[in-house]
């Protein structure tokens, strides 16, 4: 499905974050228990593609772009937080009606789900989490290993010089250094594309910032992961350089009775490398 085609299915909704008004690219489908997906950086919830069909035939399913990704807002001279990005999750969860539902998080996404899950904790969550499933991310963020473009654009100087210039080219190259199998050209414009999308190309360096986000909030989040009772799966490809098999190690010795599937010939991107995995392992996590 061509990102064209992933926003035809959906709509921009407005949602109040920090009382400002903000449209998020928003869409759902299917009956039943609800299920939430929180996509990757720096891409969209279109990276869910492969996985929507069957997942709407079994729960009732939303999707959105977060604050500053694919369709939705992106504001120029704005300080994006996974905090917010959390905010914007439970703002889309009263919208709907969303009482209780499942959780599946991806990189950039882990974080939000980590956040959402100290709330609950604190008993100030919007909605109730029934199970999480993680794929690759920084649960740990002393284990997280940035590629050299992020690093750049976290660096205060050379961040907004580098987003000020990126384009397709070079970007589609960095990208692919986080495959173990590597995608066709077709599939690597759709997620440039979903970056692109209003001038969201620019904002790089801010959004970057997630990554100290991650260092500032270190206690709090890993703390959330390791001490929930709630039901806890993680669906790792093992080849990814950023967040593999190094991080689910760690996974693997500190909550040892969470159910894994490892993808050994996968890295960063598991729904796009290998969806058959991840919707069996979904459909096993959650039914």
């Amino acid at each position: 499905m061509t990102f064209d085609d992933w926003l035809a299915r959906g709509e921009r909704l407005a949602v109040d974050l920090d009382d400002s008004p903000r449209a998020l690219f928003v869409r759902t489908a299917g009956r039943g228990a609800w299920c939430t997906l929180l996509h990757g950086f720096p891409t969209s919830s279109h990276d869910w593609h492969a996985l929507w069909d069957d997942l709407v035939r079994r729960r009732r399913v939303l999707a959105f772009d977060f604050l500053g990704f694919g369709d939705s807002d992106k504001p120029a001279d704005h300080d994006y937080t996974i905090h917010e990005q959390a905010d914007a999750t439970e703002a889309l969860w009263c919208r709907f009606g969303v009482a209780e539902t499942a959780l599946v998080a991806h990189d950039y996404g882990v974080s939000v789900a980590q956040e959402l899950l100290a709330r609950q904790a604190e008993g100030r969550g919007a909605a109730r989490i029934t199970n999480v499933v993680f794929l690759n991310g920084g649960l740990y963020p002393a284990l997280h290993r940035p590629q050299p473009g992020q690093l750049l654009l976290l660096d205060p100087e050379h961040g907004p010089q580098l987003s000020a210039v990126v384009s397709e080219e070079p970007w589609a190259q960095a990208m692919r250094a986080t495959y173990a199998r590597q995608p066709d050209a077709a599939a690597l414009h759709a997620q440039w594309v979903a970056v692109a999308r209003r001038d969201g190309h620019r904002l790089g360096h801010r959004l970057i910032q997630y990554i100290r986000d991650r260092r500032t909030h270190e206690v709090r989040w890993v703390g959330a992961l390791e001490t929930t009772p709630i039901p806890r799966g993680f669906v790792w490809g093992m080849r990814d350089p950023v967040s593999g098999a190094h991080m689910i190690a760690r996974v693997a010795e500190r909550l040892p009775d969470a159910p894994r599937v490892e993808l050994a010939e996968v890295g960063h991107w598991p729904p796009l490398e290998d969806p058959a995995a991840v919707t069996a392992a979904l459909r096993r996590f959650v039914p």
